[in-house]
């Protein structure tokens, strides 16, 4: 049995008004090895990925290329 998807949950600053909202999600689904990001009301967005593609500091590094400080949440 292979184990499942890695998940993180991002603390992101900014994410108050939809079209911030859609552009993050966009932005994180937009990235090899994520399979989900879904917005966890203003300030987290959980993120279902394979930890084999991508890294947590991958995730955050792309929203900071956006202008969006992000962190572990």
């Amino acid at each position: 049995m292979s184990p499942g998807p890695d998940r993180a949950v991002l603390a992101v600053r900014g994410l108050d008004t939809d079209a911030a909202r859609t552009k993050v999600v966009a932005t994180l689904r937009g990235v090899a090895g994520v399979a989900s990001a879904d917005a966890q009301g203003d300030d987290q967005v959980l993120v279902t990925y394979d930890g084999g593609e991508v890294t947590v500091m991958d995730l955050i590094r792309a929203l900071r290329k956006l202008g969006f400080l992000a962190g572990m949440g």
